[in-house]
């Protein structure tokens, strides 16, 4: 059952933190949480922690000069996985765990910058994340990099794009840790602000139209929410 758990939500960056999507659901299930700025605070002891979730931000896996917590943080998913906890990566904390996992992480053709339609391979509609959620997904996108096939054996592509290949992933062997290229946490004020603070970025060369990309989070949201809590509650209920 979700109530009682208790997980460090990581955070790289001091304006994207958890979605509106992500805290209802974690309310829902009655879930404590503490909040991590990683750029800042150190990793505390897992020990109190039923599981990490970590969401995404501008580094990339590989930038452990300009961005120095990133060796801990990846220790500390180590840790996780190998204590037998529970992990949820959006965005980068996706591609850090594919990373630790051995796949390998880089630029994509083209930025994937707004919504998508995204397809669940065989493995991910039997995986038990995604029960009773359509073979078809809208997906909320905001990258550049993207975790690369061929993937290690054990570890096994959930979901897929036109965007990226490797939209989620997981452990054949462990259900408990899943990485999503996605950030479908994320309502619509959040895409809102996300435009604010990093539009220039996202935009440029990705051919993304913030104003159509603000219209069709509206008019999904609803529908969003009510998936991505379903998908939160399986997770729950495996952690």
């Amino acid at each position: 059952m979700a109530k009682g758990q208790n997980f460090l939500i990581v955070q790289h960056m001091d304006w994207e933190g958890p979605g509106a999507h992500l805290l209802t659901a974690l309310r829902d299930g009655e879930v404590s949480y503490r909040l991590l700025e990683a750029w800042h605070e150190p990793v505390p002891s897992l020990d109190p922690f039923t599981g990490m979730i970590i969401l995404g931000g501008s580094p990339n896996v590989d930038e452990e000069e300009q961005f120095p917590y990133l060796r801990p943080l990846k220790k500390a998913i180590r840790e996780v996985i190998a204590g037998g906890k529970a992990y949820l990566g959006f965005c980068l904390g996706h591609q850090l765990l594919g990373h630790v996992l051995g796949c390998q992480v880089g630029p994509l053709p083209k930025k994937s910058i707004g919504f998508i339609t995204g397809e669940l391979t065989p493995a991910g509609k039997a995986h038990p994340v995604f029960q009773g959620l359509p073979a078809s997904l809208d997906l909320f996108k905001w990258h550049g990099q993207g975790v690369l096939p061929p993937l290690p054996p054990g570890v096994e592509i959930l979901a897929h794009s036109p965007g990226a290949p490797v939209e989620a992933l997981g452990l054949a062997d462990n259900p408990k840790v899943v990485g999503l290229q996605y950030d479908n946490h994320a309502g619509a004020g959040d895409v809102r602000k996300w435009l604010e603070y990093d539009g220039p970025w996202a935009l440029d060369g990705s051919g993304a139209d913030p104003q159509t990309m603000l219209h069709t989070a509206l008019a999904i949201e609803v529908t969003m929410g009510r998936l991505f809590r379903q998908f939160i509650r399986n997770f729950l209920q495996l952690a």
